[in-house]
């Protein structure tokens, strides 16, 4: 009762006080949410800040922020989940969830989802015109029959729906009651379907699948005829499946369910020059299907768990789906950094063009710029350092956690002028403007209005 209490005392002050943030000076979206002067960035809270030793942490709350047409913040508010935010991580307040898309949005910029790792399930909001947020429908569980727990990243689409639905969505939930304490290595999820409509999110009977390994992201194909679920922990010794799926491929059914077709594996154990396991987190689904894919080589080569002084530079990998059901590899393992400059390649987003993506980690606290060649799929890395913060330095844990900015979950807004990058121990945003040459200036950070830690999730618009 005493912590209820205080998470409820917490919640209040911090609405209140994002509400009373710059009232004036309101952003009107123009001729309906597709065509927008200025734009908005939401951040997610994941809870009030860490509490140790539980996966259930306080009440979560999406913050709100106007966007002015030169990229930086105005604080409009707090607005409350219904549900409460997570730790699947170990306690370190870095990236709670180990996930993507924990906070995404529809095409059309008419809504825009959470998942509540705390309570097992996810939030629709409706985005009004002046940007605030308004919960569509009930708040729905994404445990089904099987309890699964911690819901950790939505999909959406809109090629997919019937007469009265808008489109689809999926979540991915990070385990069972079964696995969960034997911890990330041995977590096995699910995913589970429903309709987005004018009345909110309609679960979709049969849509439930249990997975064989943990979860880190889930994306719909632009065309909406495929789904794939990224994975954290394909190769790991503690993983009773013995599954090394990097990424597992479904087909989408018409009537919303979709039903497992291929998988795809990057550099597991046996490869030449001893490289860790991939550990993919974020990815994304552009052009010709091509998937293109980070991987924060975390797990060890044997299978064991990640180990700091064993850590090594992360990477990108991209397949494309092929209309038999299968992903063809394209490039593999393409690294991030050198000589553990690019530990942790976690999240990543496309310029407006299409050709250049960035990748942020955690660890170091920066932007890598990769490109990318739209008829092929192939990606080279551009700048390792394409923007910079505090990292970890020459610390070791715990101190090396509590060092770092811990650069997360990142997104470009939809005109690509901006990218936002949370930073998950600062309860900051980073501003930066994205250049004609694709280089990146940081315009502002933006702080005070986010736990210091814990947080997860980023959209922009």
């Amino acid at each position: 009762m005493k912590n209820l209490k205080r998470n409820l005392a917490y919640l209040s002050i911090l609405v209140a006080s994002l509400a009373s943030c710059d009232s004036d000076d309101v952003i009107i979206k123009e001729g309906g949410n597709n065509n927008v002067k200025g734009g908005a960035v939401y951040a997610m809270t994941n809870g009030n800040g860490q509490i140790a030793g539980t996966n259930i942490q306080g009440p979560n709350v999406v913050v709100a922020y106007r966007r002015s047409a030169n990229g930086t913040l105005t604080a409009m508010g707090g607005f409350p989940t219904g549900g409460n935010g997570g730790d699947f991580d170990g306690g370190e307040g870095i990236d709670p969830l180990i996930s993507a898309y924990a906070l995404t949005k529809t095409d059309d910029n008419e809504n825009l989802l959470a998942v509540n790792a705390g309570s097992n399930t996810v939030t629709l909001f409706d985005i009004k015109n002046d940007f605030s947020l308004e919960v569509r429908g009930e708040i729905q569980p994404t445990s089904g029959s099987t309890n699964a727990v911690g819901p950790n990243s939505i999909a959406t689409t809109s090629k997919i729906g019937y007469k009265g639905a808008k489109g689809l969505v999926y979540v991915s939930n990070i385990t069972r009651n079964e696995f969960l304490a034997g911890g990330e290595p041995a977590h096995q999820g699910t995913i589970i379907g429903y309709w987005l409509t004018k009345y909110g999110l309609v679960p979709i009977p049969g849509s439930e699948v249990s997975l064989n390994v943990r979860p880190s992201a889930v994306q719909f194909s632009p065309d909406g005829k495929w789904l794939v679920v990224a994975s954290i922990n394909s190769g790991a010794s503690g993983l009773a499946s013995g599954s090394e799926d990097e990424l597992t491929l479904f087909k989408v059914n018409d009537n919303g369910t979709v039903e497992r077709t291929g998988a795809a594996t990057s550099t597991l154990r046996g490869n030449s020059d001893g490289r860790n396991l991939p550990s993919a987190i974020g990815f994304q689904i552009v052009g010709d299907n091509y998937v293109v894919v980070t991987e924060a080589r975390e797990f060890q080569s044997d299978g064991t768990p990640p180990a700091y002084l064993a850590l090594q530079d992360g990477s990108v990998s991209t397949w494309q789906i092929e209309e038999s059901g299968s992903l063809r590899p394209i490039s593999l393992d393409v690294k991030s950094g050198a000589d553990n400059t690019g530990r942790t390649a976690c999240w990543l987003d496309f310029n407006a063009a299409g050709d250049t993506f960035y990748v942020s980690n955690a660890l170091e606290a920066g932007l890598a710029s990769f490109s990318f060649d739209q008829s092929s799929g192939v990606v080279a890395l551009i700048d390792q350092t394409a923007a910079l913060g505090q990292g970890t330095g020459d610390a070791l844990p715990p101190e090396a956690f509590q060092n770092t900015e811990a650069w997360i979950d990142m997104w470009i807004s939809d005109d690509g002028k901006f990218l936002y990058q949370l930073y998950g121990q600062r309860g900051t945003i980073g501003v930066y403007r994205i250049n004609p040459d694709n280089s990146l200036d940081l315009i502002e950070e933006k702080t005070g209005n986010l736990p210091s830690n814990n947080t997860q999730g980023i959209v922009a618009i």
